[in-house]
């Protein structure tokens, strides 16, 4: 018995090894086969694939710019020429617009990065340290989220915007302003969920036979917890980047936001409100491209919870 038991080990670890080869693979692949069951996440993942690819690509694709003026056409309404009519300088709005909507992903993605980050690293100590440094983090936490987050936010831009555009002009110094901001203040919910995902995870009998192997804290958390805790966190993610994009449209619309001559999605929007009589389409093309936006990401974020979570029920 004794003797056959290293050959048995011996013969059993290919079979182990291919499994644990094979079950992320099959994993992702059935986390794949439920998100194409979730039919509006597939219609958000395509009406913002569409997006994105217009707003990257769409300078090769469209010959205007978005500083060409039209002096003919001030104002003029949607036609083959202008698709999207034009401003009341003659700029053309689809060129206008395509340029805005990188600044608005951009800033809705760099701002979600920052918020992840700091999510998961409060997250990630709390639910790994507890104690007194778990409370404390809970108690900054409970702080932040107590806090008014858009007169903080205009407070804290109007305050420090003209030292940022000193050192860094004046368009990388409200993209940062803006971008670091916005994401300072939208990590609590994801500190939150990591550390509860944590409690959960540090009691499971992969991590504590990690721990009696001899695994430091560090690697025990890289390797063993983060991993598991990838699918909530991507859910997160897609929410923070459709809140971002609400407001920096939010700073924007209340001149606190890029320049006029930046025209992000939220810029045009407010440059638009004095025309809607006589050129609506100047405040309905950015306002929609806003709203599709927003409401595809917020559909994929549904189809990526669904697809992570094998408890629930298509």
């Amino acid at each position: 018995m004794a003797g056959s038991t290293p050959a048995s080990i011996s013969a059993d670890l290919p079979g182990a090894a291919a499994e644990a080869q094979t079950k992320p693979v099959s994993r992702a692949l059935d986390a794949w086969r439920r998100f194409r069951r979730h039919r509006l996440a597939v219609v958000g993942l395509v009406v913002l694939s569409i997006i994105v690819f217009g707003v990257v690509f769409g300078k090769l694709l469209w010959p205007l710019s978005m500083s060409s003026i039209d002096f003919s056409a001030s104002l003029a309404p949607p036609s083959l020429a202008h698709p999207f009519g034009t401003d009341d300088l003659g700029h053309d709005l689809l060129a206008r617009m395509i340029f805005g909507g990188r600044i608005s992903l951009a800033v809705g993605l760099a701002a979600m990065l920052i918020a992840v980050g700091l999510g998961v690293l409060v997250g990630a100590v709390a639910g790994t340290a507890g104690g007194r440094i778990d409370t404390f983090l809970m108690w900054l936490t409970d702080l932040f989220l107590a806090l008014p987050q858009l007169p903080l936010l205009l407070l804290i831009i109007y305050l420090f915007r003209n030292t940022l555009v000193h050192f860094f002009g004046e368009e990388g110094g409200i993209f940062l302003i803006v971008v670091v901001v916005i994401g300072a203040l939208r990590w609590m919910s994801i500190a939150r969920l990591v550390r509860a995902q944590f409690f959960s995870l540090r009691e499971k009998e992969f991590v504590e036979a990690a721990r009696a192997l001899g695994a430091s804290r560090l690697r025990e958390v890289i390797h063993h917890m983060l991993p598991n805790t990838i699918g909530p966190i991507i859910v997160a993610a897609t929410i923070e980047i459709a809140n971002a994009i609400i407001a920096e449209s939010t700073l924007s619309f209340l001149g606190l936001g890029f320049p006029p001559d930046v025209p992000t999605w939220g810029r045009l929007l407010y440059d638009g409100r004095n025309y809607l009589d006589l050129a609506p389409q100047w405040a309905i093309f950015p306002g929609m491209a806003i709203f599709l936006t927003v409401l595809s990401i917020s559909f994929l974020g549904d189809g990526l919870r669904d697809a992570f979570d094998p408890r629930r029920v298509l």
